[in-house]
């Protein structure tokens, strides 16, 4: 008994390695035996006892390559056209009423007036001091003035000095002190030149000191910077701000981006400017145009940012939302084939089986180019092709077969 149990196992194993591994051979053999059909009477066997007899029975369905669009297919979300967070610039207390978060702001509304104190009193010396360097300003360009005259007085005594002198009626000692008188005289253009350099100096301090005081006065006023929705709160009523402290977060939602990320092998066919549409994980399609494109790469994900802009006058479409994006690309012929009748060769490649000249099988490659809830578009296939649809797992290439057509439809 354990000799015939062993023997069985053998013969199973064997009949298994045959059906898995030598698939394609043992159907082949099959074949050319069922080829030898017996002949007629008149010695000669006919057309139909041979299809019947020999060929395999299927299902096929006659394809033709259609035009889609090769649309780029990414995940991404909703973000904000702008978000920013308003920050206080000086230290002073809130003294006006909060706004809350998801009210509508205009560019230029207030957002948080903080208490003046002692600055508008800065402001008024700084104004003061500008006013009394100014009032120097006549003054020092009298002694110019002044310093001028006194030149041209000197030189005057010193031109008679000299011609007394160089004439014998005036002493050598008066020719020198003309001189000096001379030499004295210009230094105090000099100076009074310098006197009104230093006024001119002081009245651009006093100016910028009043420009500073004024500046100070301009931060008490925390303004919104551009149209939005207020996403924060504004500072409540009597809370310290200091520099940097936060006062209200505003963001911009119309228009509203869709950013994704595009694979390094696909990225040459999206261009800015493109068509791009996009399903919202609501259910809501929207539509969009292509606005940027990185040219550089994640470092970690290989992936190229892209960014698309949307119409969102509603602002029903919120910041952060997922989205499954198609980017409108250059279009390319393709066969729309029902998922089943994709299968695999030997060699694990992905494919169909089609019915050639003489209905004779053979594989074909394919690359899966979308998925549809109609079926799959995929390429690789000629202009128009028999597929089969229902039987290609039974048969390899090389089997002649009885194919059945259907439509597209069935």
């Amino acid at each position: 008994m354990r000799l015939i149990s062993f023997i069985n196992a053998i013969l199973v194993i064997v009949a298994l390695y045959f059906l898995v591994f030598e698939r394609d051979a043992l159907f082949a053999f099959a074949g050319r035996g069922e080829a030898d059909v017996p002949a007629t009477e008149g010695g000669e066997a006919t057309e139909e006892t041979s299809v019947s007899e020999t060929a395999v029975g299927v299902i096929a369905f006659r394809s033709e390559a259609r035009e889609i669009d090769s649309a780029v297919l990414l995940r991404g979300q909703t973000k904000a056209n702008r978000q920013v967070e308003v920050l206080a610039e000086t230290t002073s207390t809130v003294i006006s009423e909060p706004k809350r978060r998801g009210a509508f702001v205009e560019a230029g509304d207030l957002l948080c007036q903080l208490d003046p104190g002692t600055r508008p009193a800065s402001l008024a010396e700084a104004m003061a001091g500008k006013l009394e360097a100014a009032s120097r300003v006549p003054e020092a360009e009298a002694r110019l003035e002044e310093a001028h005259a006194l030149v041209a007085e000197a030189d005057i005594n010193l031109t008679a000095a000299r011609k007394l002198s160089d004439s014998g009626f005036g002493s050598e000692t008066r020719r020198i002190s003309s001189e000096a008188a001379m030499s004295t005289a210009e230094a105090g253009i000099k100076s009074a030149e310098a006197g009104l350099e230093a006024t001119r100096a002081g009245i651009e301090a006093a100016a910028a000191e009043v420009e500073a005081a004024q500046r100070e006065i301009d931060r008490l006023t925390i303004e919104a910077p551009f149209k939005g929705l207020l996403e924060s709160d504004t500072a409540e009523l009597g809370s310290l701000l200091q520099p940097g402290a936060l006062c209200a977060t505003v963001i911009q939602l119309d228009p509203i981006k869709l950013v994704g990320f595009v694979p390094e092998t696909e990225v040459n066919r999206v261009l800015v400017g493109s068509e791009a549409e996009a399903q919202l994980v609501t259910g809501r399609q929207v539509t969009g145009r292509v606005t940027f494109l990185s040219r550089s790469a994640d470092e970690t994900t290989r992936t190229f940012e892209v960014e698309i802009t949307v119409p969102n006058a509603d602002l029903t479409i919120r910041d952060g939302q997922t989205a499954t994006i198609r980017i409108a690309a250059e279009g390319a012929k393709a066969h729309l084939l029902p998922q089943s009748a994709l299968t695999l060769n030997n060699e694990g490649q992905l494919g169909v089986r089609t019915v050639g000249t003489g209905n004779v099988v053979d594989f074909m490659p394919v690359r899966i180019l979308r998925d549809t809830s109609k079926g799959v578009w995929i390429d690789g296939l000629a202009e128009t092709v028999d597929v089969i649809v229902v039987g290609q797992e039974f048969v390899t290439r090389g089997v002649t077969v009885a194919p059945t057509y259907r439509e597209a439809s069935q």
